[in-house]
């Protein structure tokens, strides 16, 4: 008997309900797969009462699909935010994916620079990787979309598709879908765009006989890390290279010094894909990752995750804010429903007077406990650092007297720290309720909520009633 694909959706972020549901309606409606529905489940994987590190997508039904499978990956560097692959074993970074996803929240409404550009790099940089990989820019919009497009979002939107990259989940006019014809036509729609402030460096682009020049800045707190403008520049020389430019692309006024320039940086390694110069700098020869991703297995957000996930799915709590490692930060939810994003500063003046005690710290995940009336504030660290994060839980006061107290006025706060890593087998320190370690095992806290051990009790249930599909 020929064994069946199944789908594997490898991801540094948070796996969503929503945002799968995209993903896998996108490959079965791609596919021509039939299917029944009903609404999704992430389900971790448990084998011989420990986790696996792999989740279960549950609510798919198709005789053509084994299972839906999630991992947790890393990037060796600007990684996108999902990788999709149709096979039967586990993929390997030889495997070339199907999709390549990025997924933001963020709109024209809120920043246009961040909505359209600052995600860009990492489509250049996969193509090196995976030539033929479909790529896809998707919204998970959870603010209105704003009802005009800016300039900056309709040219955006434009480099995009000049470059094969598909918009997903928000509204476009066919100008925004519509590819640049010609270089001569994407320079005249760029400097035509309204100039930003004086005293801004504007992104305009000049063609000359054997060179196109762009001007942008790339300094940022004195580094190379203007991650808007870095995604800018980066797809406007990609779409130029599309196009069939062959000659120089020089950045000027950059801003950048030599010491600046580490072969570290996302925009060096696409700066030598590119060949992009910098005027009156050298880029350094970065040396090349060998592989585009790698299994997570070091990282805290292993046990942040797996504890927002295991609660969501095995009890009645759920999630009002998350900021996992290395994960897009959400809004935070009201008792209402509605989201609003956290301030950056408790006092923006005085933090940019130079007071830094004015920087708002926030935890990692916020937790709502409805049975107990409970919001719990979580802290992750890996096993090593975990006296660190017992130190952040004294630094909540302002997102709890600003944000929760308003919202949940009838709730009691707990705060607590969540760990991964180690063979420790048990925890010593209260104030840590919940350490998964290295091998799996899921251990909870003498003073861990009542809310973990219902969803930690409730999932092994689960798969004491059930065979785990473990492929």
């Amino acid at each position: 008997m020929t064994s069946q694909k199944n789908l594997w959706i490898l991801t540094e972020e948070r796996p969503k309900d929503s945002v799968l549901q995209t993903i896998i309606g996108r490959f079965l409606q791609d596919y021509r797969i039939g299917f029944f529905a009903n609404p999704l489940r992430i389900i971790p994987l448990i084998k011989d009462g420990k986790f696996t590190f792999s989740y279960q997508i549950l609510g798919i039904d198709s005789s053509n699909i084994g299972n839906i499978y999630v991992k947790t990956v890393s990037g060796s560097s600007s990684f996108v935010d999902f990788l999709v692959y149709f096979q039967e074993c586990e993929p390997v970074p030889t495997d070339t994916p199907l999709y390549a996803i990025e997924e933001t929240k963020t709109d024209d409404s809120e920043s246009r620079n961040t909505g359209v550009y600052q995600r860009c790099t990492k489509f250049v940089y996969i193509d090196y990787f995976y030539s033929n990989v479909k790529k896809i820019m998707l919204y998970d919009l959870q603010i209105t979309q704003k009802a005009k497009a800016t300039q900056t979002n309709i040219f955006g939107s434009r480099l995009l598709a000049t470059c094969g990259i598909e918009v997903l989940g928000k509204v476009q006019t066919d100008e925004q879908g519509q590819a640049f014809d010609s270089i001569d036509e994407l320079i005249q729609y760029k400097n035509s765009m309204r100039k930003p402030p004086k005293g801004n460096v504007p992104i305009d682009i000049t063609r000359y006989a054997d060179r196109i020049e762009i001007s942008g800045r790339l300094v940022k707190s004195g580094g190379l890390s203007h991650d808007p403008n870095i995604g800018a520049l980066t797809i406007i020389a990609k779409a130029l290279r599309v196009l069939g430019w062959e000659k120089d692309i020089v950045i000027t006024q950059h801003g950048l010094a030599q010491s600046m320039l580490t072969t570290r940086n996302k925009f060096i390694h696409i700066a030598n894909r590119l060949n992009i110069k910098l005027q009156g700098l050298n880029i350094p020869k970065n040396v090349e990752h060998l592989d585009y991703w790698r299994y997570e297995a070091k990282g805290e957000k292993l046990a942040t995750i797996f504890i927002h996930l295991v609660v969501e799915s095995f009890t009645k709590g759920y999630s009002i804010f998350e900021n996992h490692a290395g994960c897009e930060k959400s809004y935070f939810k009201n008792s209402s429903g509605g989201v609003v994003p956290l301030a950056k500063y408790s006092d923006r003046d005085a933090y940019k007077a130079g007071d830094k005690s004015k920087i708002v710290h926030i935890p990692d995940l916020i937790l709502v406990d409805v049975e107990r009336s409970e919001i719990i504030n979580i802290e992750g660290k890996t096993y090593a650092n975990r006296f660190n994060g017992i130190a952040e839980l004294f630094n909540y006061d302002f997102i709890e007297e600003t944000y929760i107290k308003p919202q949940y006025p009838k709730y009691s706060i707990k705060r607590t720290v969540v760990v991964y890593g180690s063979n420790e087998t048990e925890i010593a320190e209260i104030e840590v309720s919940f350490m998964l370690n290295k091998k799996g095992k899921m251990v909870l806290g003498i003073q861990a909520p009542q809310l973990f051990h219902q969803a930690i009790s409730n999932l092994l249930d689960y798969w004491t009633q059930r065979k785990p599909s473990i492929y």
